[in-house]
């Protein structure tokens, strides 16, 4: 079971590096518009504030691939991190947010601790 948790890690903090890249770098280009459906408009006025969520999602991919060499307190910690950026999301900007970022992270936290 550690295995499967440890893939889920993996594919969330993968998911946390393709956030980084669409929010740094790609937030005002056609694959990041089309991604978070902005206009070209509000991508840039927003491109900063979007460089920085980006920032963020990459401190917790590193904290998520910490986790794999570190044990699971450090697990535990970055999936209820992911979980409630999750759900504080889906809450302020768009519900999907919960399905593609929290909920992941939510199965991989519940078969951590059910191990």
């Amino acid at each position: 079971m550690n295995i499967v948790v440890n893939i889920i890690i993996g594919i969330v903090a993968l998911l946390h590096i393709y956030f980084l890249v669409l929010e740094m770098f790609l937030w005002d280009k056609p694959a990041g518009r089309k991604s978070f459906r902005t206009t070209a408009e509000f991508a840039a006025q927003s491109k900063t504030l979007a460089a920085n969520q980006g920032l963020y999602n990459g401190f917790l991919a590193a904290g998520l691939i910490w986790g794999l060499f570190a044990g699971d307190a450090v697990k535990i910690f970055f999936f209820s991190c992911v979980i409630i950026a999750g759900i504080f999301g889906a809450f302020t900007v768009s519900k999907r947010i919960f399905y593609i970022q929290a909920l992941p992270a939510l199965i991989g936290l519940a078969l951590l601790l059910i191990v």
